[in-house]
């Protein structure tokens, strides 16, 4: 009788132990997960955690939406300065349009390459400077009038607003930014119709005789102000001639920079728009 009262109270210590433990490791696993699941908060040079959002919503959202980015200075939770992608089709400009979130390795080695482009003080980042600086080098050539330059001046910053949000010495714009940003904007009738509105604001800077068309040795200055070099251009400019007249028209050179980012294929003569894809 003894030896099974004995037994009977081993039995409850077990099932007692087993439920803490289970209790305890629960509340490890909710403790772990919200800190897996926080952002760090960064005001003044001081970071900390700030939960962000319940497990519920996390399990809804793409891995892209929990994305951090982060400025040479210190890490700090991504803005939410885009809206969430429009349930509508997409207005397509061409019939091999970029439309799956997993893009060919072309269209992301395109977008490195503009990256590197607009990245005009060559730190590995975007930022809005980055937009006044390549701005600046178009109106430099003095072809554009003080109207032109003014209403250049505002789609460049209305652009930055638009795309990647406030003005701050700290939003800097990764590499891989640019990629999910450009994806985005792709996937997105609005922002897809404004997102490369101020290319015939280069191409009015480039014509330097105002004739309403650019030749080879006006695309080499178009070259010129991307950083590119100009032995580049009188290759690019063969190509993307298709009809050979030696000219582009303000349409053929708008068309050609949105196919640029619009598209997959690499047939496309466009790829050559924006001078040499980066190597990777």
């Amino acid at each position: 009788m003894a030896v099974s009262l004995i037994r009977i109270g081993l039995r409850a210590v077990a099932f007692n132990l087993e439920r803490s433990a289970a209790i305890l490791t629960s509340a490890s696993v909710q403790t772990q997960y919200k800190l897996f699941h926080t952002k760090p908060v960064c005001q003044n040079g001081v970071c900390y955690l700030q939960e962000s959002r319940s497990r519920e919503e996390l399990s809804d959202l793409q891995p892209s939406a929990i994305r951090r980015s982060y400025s040479k200075h210190h890490g700090r939770p991504e803005e939410d300065r885009r809206k969430q992608q429009s349930e509508s089709d997409s207005d397509s400009d061409s019939d091999t349009e970029c439309k799956s979130l997993e893009r060919s390795e072309f269209w992301r080695r395109k977008m490195r390459t503009v990256h590197n482009i607009l990245d005009v003080d060559k730190d590995g980042l975007i930022s809005f400077n980055d937009f006044v600086l390549f701005a600046e080098r178009f109106k430099a050539l003095g072809h554009l009038d003080d109207a032109q330059a003014e209403e250049f001046s505002a789609i460049i910053k209305l652009t930055w607003e638009e795309q990647w949000g406030a003005i701050d010495p700290y939003n800097f714009v990764t590499v891989e930014q640019y990629l999910e940003d450009m994806h985005h904007v792709l996937n997105d009738k609005t922002l897809k119709k404004k997102a490369h509105r101020w290319l015939p604001y280069l191409f009015k800077a480039v014509d330097k005789d105002k004739s309403g068309f650019i030749s080879v040795k006006e695309f080499k200055l178009f070259f010129e102000c991307l950083g590119l070099d100009n032995e580049h251009a009188a290759v690019a400019f063969a190509v993307i001639d298709v009809n050979g007249d030696g000219k582009l028209s303000l349409k053929e050179f708008v068309k050609l920079g949105k196919d640029f980012f619009f598209t997959e294929d690499e047939t496309r003569v466009s790829k050559m728009f924006w001078g040499p894809l980066i190597e990777i």
